[in-house]
């Protein structure tokens, strides 16, 4: 049984979860490869990946190419003298890199494949109102998220959880699916299972300021799954319009009301401590938002400095 020698490439939070349960499992991690470092917020100061804080954090070898095909990084990665490389949350490599180690490349994904391919598994399956998601190990071949499989792992979504919980949730289950994936390639007994596509396949396309934006047009269902989905990042969006006065408010939590009523769909109902938006059926009641250039809160301490008209919608 040949020992393990793995180059971990990650780029965010989730890579990190894996990367450290990696470690605590006494694998041997011979190099590091993350984004490279980006200038961010008001300063523009150069920003770290959260992989690249926690490989400096641990003393890990650590690479940051611009180009994956630079001949400069291929022999710097080459030299590292790995046996398998093991990628979550990085971007797409070219073949001269994934297929380089002798017991290849693996990526985690974290969605059941082949649903949910793309950037953004975790936001579209709630976004679409899936009941249930998990995690997919898959050895990387030249297209994205499309190789054979190797372990899926699958978790129920509760009704009422946003992104960030089911991230964390998908973090820890995806950290268990890549130990059990390294027992399997260390012991050479991987079996692997051909993707196979349907016509109900779905994507998890990029999130942009299109599709984060909510339409108060779609169901009461629809509008709150979308908030939950983008929530804590990057939030659903709305314009609110008062009195000649437009914003884009950023939505984090709201609640369904299902509910008759005769207001028309985007009206704004306020109480003191209360915001509702009338829409099919019923309501969404705010609980947590951000006007520009306000800190995040809750609607009831928003609704302490300002009072809407009746006047007042949302669209």
């Amino acid at each position: 049984m040949e020992k393990l020698r793995i180059v971990f490439m990650g780029t965010p939070e989730f890579a990190v979860g894996i990367l450290d349960t990696i470690l605590k499992n006494n694998y041997e991690v011979v190099g590091v490869i993350t984004a490279a470092d980006k200038p961010a917020g008001r300063g523009q100061k150069l920003k770290y990946s959260a992989v690249k804080e926690y490989a400096l954090a641990n003393n890990l070898t650590l690479l940051q190419p611009l180009n994956l095909k630079d001949e400069t990084f291929l022999a710097e990665l080459k030299a590292l003298n790995a046996n398998l490389q093991t990628v979550v949350a990085f971007r797409m490599l070219p073949k001269v890199v994934w297929e380089m180690p002798s017991f290849g490349t693996f990526n985690l994904h974290a969605s059941l494949l082949p649903n949910y391919r793309g950037a953004a598994p975790i936001n579209w399956a709630i976004i679409n109102g899936e009941t249930k998601t998990g995690v997919t190990t898959f050895f990387i071949d030249d297209k994205i998220d499309t190789g054979a499989m190797i372990l899926s792992s699958e978790i129920p979504i509760d009704e009422t959880e946003n992104a960030g919980h089911l991230h964390d949730r998908l973090m820890e289950l995806g950290s268990q699916t890549v130990i059990d994936t390294l027992a399997l390639i260390e012991k050479g007994s991987v079996s692997t299972v051909i993707q196979k596509d349907t016509a109900n396949t779905r994507t998890a396309y990029k999130l942009n300021k299109e599709n984060c934006k909510i339409d108060w047009t779609k169901s009461a269902p629809e509008i709150n799954n979308l908030i939950r989905g983008l929530s804590p990042h990057p939030a659903a969006w709305s314009y609110f319009g008062d009195k000649n006065e437009e914003w884009n408010v950023k939505l984090y939590e709201a609640k369904l009301i299902t509910e008759e009523h005769n207001y028309a769909v985007g009206s704004l109902i306020c109480t003191k401590k209360e915001m509702r938006v009338a829409v099919k059926k019923g309501f969404i009641q705010i609980l947590t938002l951000q006007f520009p250039g306000k800190k995040k809160m809750n609607t009831s301490e928003f609704l302490n400095g300002i009072v809407f008209s009746v006047d007042a919608k949302v669209y």
